[in-house]
């Protein structure tokens, strides 16, 4: 009886009471952290102009510091410069004035009146002259004529052999040299450029695609009304008259009158009517932040927010930053003076956190409503309950489609403004039979357009980065086999990764005589607009993140798209003229294969972020939160699962101060959890710098097609025995012990733009560290306490080594592999963390690092049994197991 009463223990009134105890100190610590937090977002608040002047007095003392130690480094090498230049200089001096000075002698003194010494002097004058303009003659002849070692090479003229060009000794020559040439093959030019328009020639293309046009999508203006605009009379188009242009002008003072007359108001028009850009200024203009507030838009993409607030500052003419700025995460162009902000969704979430009432702004517009991301979905149901207490502040909601009905009955029947907005109408093509190669489909009608079809550019829709490439390759291939009987052909990629110089190329005007093709993510489906696009070719798929809540793994897959974005696609073409859609597609499939509208994202993805920040916001009660479209039951579930095993929630599922502080973090709940992990283990540095390469660990290393061999071996030099977040942590280190070199990056194939991304974002968290009250110390030293702060935020993602010869996953058995790319891939460790699963060809694990099983029992106690963990293969056989001898 005893046994069984140790085993079957019934808690104690007084186990109840501590653990009553327990959480009540919790929640008093929690609500204390929260009010500090808030005190000190008030302090900064106020002494905004005054902190500004003290940092900019820093920043000023730190560039002396730093133009100090260049001067010193540099005045030797100006000084040998300048002496060499002087001395040259010199030289052609000296032969002028002894010829000046010959000439005069000449003419002043007659020979016959010279004595024998003046005589010798005069001779001697000439000879040295003669000598000088021999010795020049000389150099020239040997410059051009001979070969020289490179060291003893002058400056000298064409033809001369040079091995180290003057651009090449200037600092980080060869990093820059190398970004020229990727950004000279992102940006291919091909065919003649004075080629005659729709001249008589033979173009002999592999393959053709035969299209059927099924329907056209009516425009408010009829082709004649665009008769000819040329380029140059386009270009010509001032700021004021393309505002003037543009669909929605005519109804600003309707809409500023409706929005004066009703709190909520749906907007609906077409991307490219002019929505995003002109209402906020139509807002400022109209007086709507004379009282010091402010008009917030969110955008869904990082991208738009960022190219839209540029496009606005321009037309103000104001500096991006000032009255007008943007906000998206670990980026925030934003200062005291703003007036007009744009920001992502996931940015106005966090300002909830600060400020629930959203009390300095005047007016918030919820932009691309239709793209239903899971951020503007949790959006709509916490502004419309502040609308309901704060009657000052005015909501718009715009969409681009056929939405708004829903979004009105939503918003209690909120009246829908209505801007019409194309302005051109579209053809749409279908293909006779399906295709194959969606990519190589695609090619060929590049190809097919750029050859039969009058000027105008093309927009390409591909699923992500890697087709993209394929497609530019594939295009350089072909159009180079063609020659140069087509005009010239610009090749013009982007997607999320690409720097942001060479995404801003796609908005550059074409050149007279040439064509544009655009190939591009659903990115430019919805939130940036393409002038001049007068072709659309839509393959009919996405990318689209779903998520398993059974398993509990979250993959990109790439899936058909839903008519509303098939038609949202084909009316990016009606624009600027009547264009043409080509889908690479059959009509009898856009009917009955294609879903009417896309599956909101919150309904196919994990909810951990979002629902740690609304529990934040001190929403509990989640099943009956007024969603747009409901999440499924089980991935709510499960999200709160997680947070409650990591210690976010506690068991009544009320926010602990651990979760308090989660939340503070822009970032997915395990990585905020392994931040705070490091407080404990003592090793925030680290942890800091790791959390920071891992926001941009798809994109550190570069493998040139000519050079792979070296970059694998550069890469294996980083690799650290016992996985690949401390690979990235040395990778991070060294450049920073580099002092941040660019030269450093090139010559370790590694992206400079990444590294310094990563700075960027680490700052940030170090900043957020200290908000939330951790001190910054180092382990570098002791590995074992950086690991077990890792394995304290993901001992959800736990992968053992099995008998078969593979990995599989601890709780779901799920079969799994290492990513080749990774420092662990051929030592196969027995237990591992990974950071992420990437479904490609198998289920991948990527950014794997070793760790001990015991470690999982002292950090997430709750959620292993040792039972679990044990490791089979270390276990003897059992006695009783086998049949002796006097069996048989």
């Amino acid at each position: 009886m005893e046994k069984r009463s140790k085993r079957h223990h019934t808690p104690s009134p007084s186990d109840s009471d501590s653990a009553e105890e327990t959480r009540a100190k919790d929640i008093k610590e929690r609500d204390e952290f929260a009010k500090r937090l808030r005190k000190r977002d008030e302090e900064k608040v106020k002494k905004v102009s005054e902190s500004s002047s003290k940092r900019s007095y820093e920043e000023a003392a730190k560039r002396l510091k730093l133009e100090a130690e260049d001067r010193d480094k540099i005045l030797p090498k100006l000084r040998i410069q300048s002496r060499r230049k002087y001395l040259q200089k010199r030289k052609d001096d000296k032969v002028i004035e002894l010829e000046d000075d010959i000439a005069d002698d000449e003419y002043l003194f007659d020979e016959s009146i010279l004595t024998e010494r003046e005589k010798r002097e005069r001779e001697h004058k000439k000879t040295l002259l003669q000598l000088a303009k021999e010795h020049e003659k000389a150099r020239e002849l040997e410059n051009v004529q001979r070969y020289h070692m490179p060291q003893d090479l002058g400056k000298g003229e064409k033809g001369e052999y040079i091995e180290v060009d003057e651009n090449e000794k200037l600092p980080n020559s060869e990093q820059r040299k190398w970004e020229q040439e990727q950004i000279k093959s992102a940006f291919f030019k091909f065919g003649a450029k004075d080629a005659k328009a729709q001249d008589e020639y033979e173009l002999l293309l592999d393959e053709q695609i035969d299209f059927i046009q099924a329907l056209q999508l009516e425009g408010n203006q009829e082709k004649k009304d665009e008769e000819k605009i040329s380029e140059y009379q386009k270009a010509r188009l001032t700021i004021e008259e393309t505002k003037k242009s543009l669909p929605v002008f005519p109804f600003r003072d309707a809409l500023i009158e409706a929005i004066r007359n009703y709190q909520i108001l749906i907007v609906e028009g077409e991307t490219g009517s002019g929505k995003t850009t002109q209402i906020p200024q139509y807002l400022h203009e109209a007086g709507f932040t004379d009282d010091g507030k402010k008009i917030g838009c969110t955008q869904p993409r990082r991208v738009a927010a960022m190219s839209v607030a540029a496009r606005v500052a321009q037309e103000m003419n104001v500096k991006l930053g000032n009255e007008v700025g943007y906000s998206i995460r670990f980026e925030d162009c934003t200062s005291d003076r703003t007036v007009i902000k744009y920001m992502t969704d996931g940015t106005l979430h966090r300002e909830f956190l600060s400020e629930p009432d959203l009390a300095s702004y005047s007016v918030m517009i919820i932009d691309e409503a239709h793209e239903r991301t899971l951020h503007t979905d949790i959006l709509f149901g916490l502004v419309k309950d502040i609308t309901r207490f704060r009657p000052d502040l005015k909501l718009l909601i715009s969409s681009a489609t056929l939405d708004a009905e829903k979004f009105s009955t939503f918003f209690d029947d909120a009246p829908i403004f209505r801007i019409p907005g194309r302005r051109f109408p579209v053809n749409i093509y279908y293909t006779k039979a399906p295709e194959a190669d969606y990519i190589d489909a695609c090619v060929v009608t590049v190809l097919q357009i750029h050859a039969t079809q009058p000027l105008g550019d093309i927009l390409v829709f591909l699923t992500g980065q890697e087709e993209i490439e394929t497609c530019v390759e594939m295009l350089q291939e072909r159009t180079k086999r063609i020659g140069k009987k087509l005009k010239e052909l610009i090749i013009l990629p982007v997607y999320a990764n690409l720097p942001t110089d060479m995404q801003a190329k796609i908005f550059e005007p074409t050149p007279e005589g040439a064509r544009k093709v655009v190939l591009a993510t659903n990115i430019a489906e919805t939130s940036l607009t393409i002038d001049n696009i007068i072709y659309v070719i839509d393959p009919g798929f996405a990318k689209q993140n779903n998520f398993n809540s059974k398993t509990g793994m979250e993959s990109l897959m790439v899936v058909p798209i839903s008519k509303a974005s098939a038609n949202q696609r084909a009316g990016r073409a009606g624009r600027v003229a009547a264009g043409k859609c080509f889908r690479l597609y059959t009509a009898w499939a856009y009917k009955h294969e294609l879903e009417d509208n896309t599956v909101p994202e919150i309904q196919r993805i994990n909810l951990g972020n979002a629902v740690l920040t609304l529990k934040a916001l001190g929403i509990n009660d989640l099943i009956h939160f007024d969603f747009l479209d409901p999440p499924p039951h089980e991935t709510l579930v499960l999200a709160l699962e997680q947070l409650y095993a990591l210690g976010a929630l506690n068991h009544h599922g009320e926010l602990t101060k651990a979760g308090r502080r989660m939340a503070e973090f822009p970032t997915d709940p395990m990585l905020a959890k392994m931040l705070l992990a490091s407080e404990k283990y003592k090793c925030s540095e680290e942890i800091v710098s790791i959390a920071a390469m891992l926001s941009v660990n798809s994109s550190v290393f570069y493998r040139p097609k000519d050079k792979i061999i070296h970059a694998d071996t550069a890469r294996k030099n980083f690799f650290h025995r016992h996985g690949d977040h401390l690979t990235i942590m040395n990778v991070y280190n060294q450049w920073a012990d580099s002092d941040y070199s660019v030269q450093w990056c090139y010559e370790n194939f590694i992206q400079y733009r990444s590294m310094k991304r990563a700075r960027d974002v680490r700052e940030q968290l170090v900043g957020l560290m200290e908000r939330v009250e951790i001190d910054m110390v180092s382990s570098i030293s002791d590995d074992t306490n950086i690991r077990k702060a890792i394995t304290a935020g993901y001992f959800y993602h736990i992968a053992k080594f099995s008998k078969g010869g593979h990995y599989k996953t601890v709780k779901h058995n799920q079969t799994v592999m290492i990513h080749p790319n990774s420092a662990l891939f051929e030592e196969l460790p027995r237990w591992v963390i990974y950071h992420e699963l990437v479904f490609t060809s198998k289920e991948f694990m990527r950014q794997v690092t070793e760790i001990e099983s015991k470690w999982l029992l002292e950090v997430a106690p709750h959620y292993y049994k040792s039972k679990e963990l044990e490791d089979s293969t270390n276990k003897k056989m059992p006695k009783t197991v086998g049949k002796s001898a006097n069996n048989f």
